[in-house]
């Protein structure tokens, strides 16, 4: 049961401001934080193996989805379906008038294959 005060006339009583309210600890924000830095950890310890993957999957990619769309001639939402298990990141972007795709790992490799008569799809830059 909440004990009873007395109210005096004329004056209201006020309610606890915020300052004087008891401050529950924000574990939540902890916990947030903890687990960015562990991630933040993780990728800067991996940073050498993941810029070798993203490069290569985006590499291998573009060269593929390249060939797929200029050599075979299909549509690249078609083109799409080829790309091997575990490179759903990657993603694909053509432009018909240069004949060429781009894929891109977000945040680490990007790279363009570049349709050219005689020798195919190859990688850019291309000195040959």
């Amino acid at each position: 049961m909440r004990p009873q005060f007395p109210m005096r006339e004329g004056l209201a009583m006020a309610k606890s401001s915020p300052r004087t309210a008891i401050r529950r600890p924000r574990y939540g924000l902890w916990l947030l934080a903890i687990i960015a830095l562990g991630v933040g950890g993780a990728a800067w310890a991996f940073r050498e193996p993941i810029n070798g993957y993203g490069s290569i999957a985006s590499a291998y990619s573009a060269r593929v989805a390249c060939s797929c769309r200029f050599v075979a001639g299909r549509s690249l939402e078609d083109c799409r379906k080829d790309k091997l298990a575990g490179m759903e990141a990657v993603t694909l972007r053509d432009n018909p008038e240069a004949k060429s795709v781009t894929a891109r790992f977000p945040l680490v490799a990007e790279a363009t294959a570049t349709y050219r008569e005689g020798y195919g799809c190859v990688l850019e830059p291309y000195e040959g």
